[in-house]
């Protein structure tokens, strides 16, 4: 492959991943109202902060690069985006379940942004360009460790959501708070 057909694919998938942060920058605050666990809204609080740096380093990486920084829209993301917005206005789901599905959105989320970084730091390390490979390795990190957060939170919110499921067909005699966010709080 030419070096240059490599750069040019190179600066196509960081457009793509800056249209899909941008994207991202606008969805985290509707997740982060719709979740009741209180960890899991602040999870996607600080995933906001974090992606806002993402964008950042993104720009410098255009900015290396004599580019500007631009997006390229991003389907893959707004698709994902939308499947989340759907669980966020599903009604006939209970709290835990309802943030299992915003969990489970969220990590096809970053699923597809480890990948996309991944790929984006590979091209910069075969393009020799060691300062935008290190900034998306320091992205790609963070979206693993927001991946694990995410597996962590669902170990117990599962759980939970199985127990009110459980509840709810036992006639709703149980009742637990779990430490979430009422509905109320959400309003």
């Amino acid at each position: 492959m030419r070096e240059s057909a490599l750069k040019d694919l190179y600066i196509e998938e960081l457009r793509d991943i800056y249209n899909a942060e941008q994207q991202l920058t606008k969805a985290l605050p509707k997740m982060a109202k719709a979740a009741t666990s209180s960890d899991l809204g602040s999870g996607f609080e600080h995933h906001l902060e974090q992606t806002k740096g993402h964008v950042q380093r993104l720009e410098q990486i255009f900015e290396g690069l004599g580019e500007k920084a631009t997006g390229k829209r991003c389907k893959a993301m707004e698709g994902l985006i939308e499947e989340g917005e759907e669980m966020i206005k599903e009604d006939e789901l209970e709290d835990d379940a309802r943030d299992a599905g915003l969990i489970a959105a969220a990590q096809r989320v970053e699923h597809y942004e480890i990948a996309a970084y991944g790929s984006a730091r590979t091209y910069a390390n075969l393009l020799g360009d060691q300062k935008a490979a290190s900034l998306l390795e320091k992205t790609l990190q963070e979206e693993k460790e927001t991946d694990q957060k995410l597996t962590e939170l669902a170990e117990s919110i599962n759980l939970q959501a199985a127990e009110e499921g459980g509840r709810a067909s036992n006639g709703g005699k149980e009742s637990t708070s779990h430490g979430r966010k009422g509905r109320s709080a959400r309003a």
